[in-house]
């Protein structure tokens, strides 16, 4: 039996910020994409709680909040490579769409049809940014 085999893409990027693919259906650099994944996504957790934290006391100055913001965007840019990851990976029925496409039934439009055109062409957005782009904030 033949075996269709996805290629994953990877929880990092290659040099370039080129995104990176395993052709695989397992072994150890699936492994580590596996714990990389996990971290991210633990990370983002403790990330989420620390900005509730910061916003719900209002003492969060201006260059600390810019810097929370930046990190939330990586953050989300993590999340989102990950969700774009497993959704590739999600098998797929006779008609074409996802098996599991979350569909509850009420055939309302919720919008999820257009091609937001995104893509992992880096050069299509006005950024990546990275923590080394980012100018520090001064300190007063």
């Amino acid at each position: 039996m033949v075996q269709d085999i996805t290629a994953r893409l990877l929880p990092w990027a290659a040099p370039g910020g080129k995104p990176c693919y395993l052709v695989s259906d397992g072994g150890l650099v699936s492994r580590i994409a596996d714990s990389v994944e996990a971290v991210q996504l633990g990370m983002a957790g403790d990330l989420l709680h620390h900005a509730g934290g910061m916003l719900a006391d209002h003492k969060g100055s201006g260059g600390e909040l810019w810097f929370l913001a930046a990190r939330l965007m990586e953050s989300l840019r993590d999340v989102k490579r990950i969700a774009d990851s497993r959704g590739a990976r999600l098998p797929q029925t006779d008609d074409g769409s996802d098996a599991d496409d979350g569909d509850d039934g009420d055939d309302e439009d919720d919008g999820d049809d257009e091609d937001d055109g995104d893509d992992e062409d880096s050069a299509a957005r006005p950024w990546p940014v990275r923590p080394h782009n980012f100018p520090r904030p001064e300190i007063s």
